[in-house]
């Protein structure tokens, strides 16, 4: 389970494609599709860019308006979500 602290990556077999402000997510190794709506995605980009579940978290609180423990229960679980079928990889401390 991952945390506000976790760092992680994007694995080198996973391809991302954006379309209209939604996205999607293919794992090669798997062949399986996973798509993200618009708030998906900006997760999904802030997470990739910034390899850290944290700074990802502040900075959507800076850009939605949204309670702090929704947006953060929502970005763990797609962030848990995303790892389970090998779209994000946690990195080892």
């Amino acid at each position: 389970m991952v945390t506000l602290e976790t760092t992680l990556h994007v694995p080198k077999d996973v391809l991302f494609h954006e379309l209209a402000g939604e996205a999607v997510l293919l794992n090669l190794v798997t062949g399986k599709y996973y798509g993200l709506d618009e708030v998906g995605t900006r997760m999904w980009m802030l997470l990739s860019e910034h390899k850290q579940i944290e700074p990802a978290y502040q900075a959507l609180l800076d850009e939605y308006e949204v309670e702090p423990e929704r947006l953060q229960s929502d970005l763990l679980k797609l962030a848990d979500d995303l790892v389970a079928h090998g779209l994000l990889a946690l990195n080892e401390a």
